[in-house]
C-alpha cells in the first residue's frame, strides 16, 4: 500500500480518522494535467430556469415534499446571486443553502460581518413578493446583521 502520509492509528477506534484524511486528501488533488497547486473544484449545479419555476409552483401549491422545497429555495438563492454577486453579505437559508451575495469586501473566515438568515418558506415568500422584506423582519422571521445585510432593494426576484 502507497504511503498516505497519514500516520497509522491503532485499532477501530482510529480507522474513521484515517478514513477522513484519505477522503479529504482526494478531494484536494489536481486534476490529471492540471498544474501543480491546483486544485479541481466543481461548480455547484445550476438549477434550470423549467425546473425552478416547478418547484416554486409545487411550493405555491402546498404541501411541496422537502426535496421540492429545497430546489425552489436554491432556484432563489441562485437568482439573487445573479441579481447581486459579490461576496460581502452572507444569505442563509438552512438547511438547504447559504451564498455570498452584494458587492463590498470579501470575507473569508469565521462568522461574517453581514448575515441574513430565515427559513425557508420565509424566504420563498419575501423572494417572490408575497410578503415583504420589513414585515418579515420586524416579525422575527429573517435574522439580518450587519450593515450591508438590509436586502430589501434587491427583492422580490422574478422567477
Amino acid at each position: 500500500m502507497p504511503d498516505s502520509g497519514v500516520r497509522a492509528a491503532k485499532g477501530p477506534r482510529w480507522a474513521h480518522r484515517r478514513r477522513l484524511a484519505l477522503n479529504l486528501r482526494s478531494y484536494a488533488r489536481p486534476a490529471a494535467g492540471a498544474p501543480p497547486g491546483s486544485v479541481d473544484a466543481m461548480p455547484p449545479r445550476r438549477i434550470e430556469t423549467g425546473d425552478g419555476r416547478a418547484a416554486l409552483a409545487a411550493v405555491a401549491a402546498g404541501d411541496a415534499p422537502r426535496p421540492v422545497t429545497a430546489t425552489a429555495v436554491r432556484y432563489l438563492l441562485q437568482l439573487l446571486v445573479e441579481k447581486a454577486p459579490g461576496n460581502s453579505v452572507e444569505m442563509r437559508v438552512p438547511p438547504f443553502g447559504a451564498v455570498q451575495v452584494i458587492e463590498g469586501p470579501r470575507h473569508t473566515r469565521g462568522t461574517p460581518p453581514n448575515v441574513v438568515e430565515t427559513d425557508a418558506a420565509t424566504w420563498i415568500a419575501v423572494a417572490t413578493g408575497q410578503e415583504h422584506w420589513a414585515d418579515a423582519v420586524t416579525a422575527g422571521r429573517i435574522v439580518a446583521s450587519g450593515v450591508r445585510a438590509d436586502l430589501s432593494a434587491l427583492l422580490p426576484l422574478r422567477p
